[in-house]
């Protein structure tokens, strides 16, 4: 289409077509250049256009999927229940490096003694803290997500429950204002509770088997560790945003029937990803100064169109036994 702009072998310019071209191409690329810094910008500019709006949120079903893909940032997502083997060297490897990461965590992992000096470890860090549900409630139907399985009053007492045991560890209640769904899975009107209570829900970004690290080994749809780093990593070199504004979601523990442990793989995938550019922001830093979202597909669909990383990794309720149950997470 640019061939008219052009004259000769050597490509020199026609005075017109320059003065067109250069209105064309600032056109183009206004809003969504590929992020300064970024050592795999230049390979990427050519896909630059594909991004929309890359200093908005991406949302889905009224829920926070993305922050703002125009800088190299990702936001560490650690969530917790029965399970919390990983937590000290995940802890660790954050120190070690000086990186903000985001813990949320049921009533389960609260109440439980073991678990405490974590959560003490994480405030101390300057980590975010925040809630993922008391009881670990299925909000929605995994055969009809936009049926809602829960009433408003045990949604918010259920919330309010495990909000009231994490303050009791040093941050108020305003502090705790983003919060990730059990199971990572809710619908629209689910958000909107969420908003009426002052919380803004989230969940993770689809793209990376990132969210399957729970899995027992002997799991139907178990995924090696090393499979899931390669996923995350293999998704930043051939996305157009590599993961500028990820939500990167992993688990503090799997349990004793997962021996394919995640969390020593962690340390090497900060230390790559940081020679790839980026940097890592607690999730307030990531999507709160951000405006409204842009939905990332109609309401009601089941998942990003060409993607099935965003719906659940696990079995559904009838096709898992009590130890493959995803409330085991």
């Amino acid at each position: 289409m640019w061939q008219h702009l052009f004259h000769g072998p050597g490509r020199r310019w026609a005075p017109a077509g320059a003065s067109l071209f250069a209105a064309l191409l600032a056109a183009a690329l206004s809003g969504c250049a590929g992020p300064a810094g970024h050592p795999a910008t230049a390979a990427r500019g050519r896909d630059a256009t594909r991004v929309r709006a890359p200093d908005r949120a991406t949302c889905d079903q009224g829920g926070i999927i993305r922050g703002p893909r125009d800088r190299p940032r990702i936001a560490l997502i650690f969530t917790g229940g029965a399970y919390a083997e990983g937590a000290s060297p995940i802890l660790d490897a954050l120190a070690e490096r000086d990186v903000r990461a985001s813990f949320f965590v049921t009533g389960e992992f609260v109440r439980t003694p073991e678990f405490r000096p974590h959560l003490r470890r994480i405030v101390a860090g300057d980590h975010y803290l925040g809630a993922h549900s008391d009881a670990h409630l299925l909000y929605a139907s995994w055969e009809d997500r936009s049926r809602t399985l829960v009433t408003r009053e045990a949604f918010r007492d259920d919330l309010e429950r495990n909000l009231a045991d994490l303050a009791r560890f040093g941050p108020t209640r305003d502090q705790m204002r983003f919060f990730i769904p059990p199971y990572e899975w809710y619908n629209r009107e689910i958000a909107v509770w969420a908003g009426e209570m002052g919380l803004t829900l989230f969940n993770y970004t689809p793209g990376t088997r990132s969210n399957a690290d729970y899995m027992p080994d002997d799991h139907p749809r178990f995924i090696p560790s090393a499979a899931i780093v390669d996923s995350i990593l293999g998704y930043e070199a051939r996305s157009p945003d590599g993961l500028n504004g990820f939500l990167l979601l992993l688990h503090l523990g799997a349990g004793p029937e997962r021996t394919d442990e995640m969390h020593p793989r962690i340390p090497p995938l900060l230390d790559e990803l940081t020679r790839r550019g980026y940097t890592f922001v607690r999730v307030d830093e990531l999507i709160e100064p951000v405006g409204p979202c842009r939905e990332s597909r109609p309401v009601g669909g089941r998942s990003l169109p060409g993607d099935s990383s965003l719906a659940p990794a696990f079995p559904r309720s009838g096709q898992s036994s009590r130890r493959h149950s995803p409330a085991r997470r």
